[in-house]
């Protein structure tokens, strides 16, 4: 796997199409973890899905409600989560923000 630069700066780093409304930044990664931005417009869907990664998000802006497992709650600015591996989960933008992801091990889908 193809490591990050040391350093990134949100200026140089192209935003990605990731579904209807949602847009993400990938910052830094190696072969253990990996940092991701995720822009989200208000009533855009991260549709419900699984994977083996574990990930754990911060609510850098907005509001957002989250499904974990068959648990909902509403999560705002400053707050986080975490997610286990294989858990299903996914949400629905309330306000227009962004959430700030770490994944280990890096998500490979995302480095295609």
């Amino acid at each position: 796997m193809i490591h990050s630069e040391v350093y990134q700066f949100a200026q140089d780093i192209a935003w990605e199409n990731a579904g209807e409304g949602i847009q993400r930044q990938m910052f830094g990664h190696d072969d253990k973890v990996m940092l991701v931005k995720v822009k989200f417009e208000a009533g855009s869907i991260g549709t419900l899905h699984e994977h083996h990664h574990s990930q754990t998000t911060y609510v850098a802006s907005g509001s957002f409600e989250m499904t974990i497992g068959d648990e909902r709650k509403i999560i705002r600015e400053g707050d986080g989560y975490y997610i286990p591996p294989h858990v299903i989960h996914g949400c629905l933008c309330l306000e227009p923000g962004v959430l700030i992801d770490c994944f280990s091990p890096p998500r490979e889908d995302f480095l295609v």
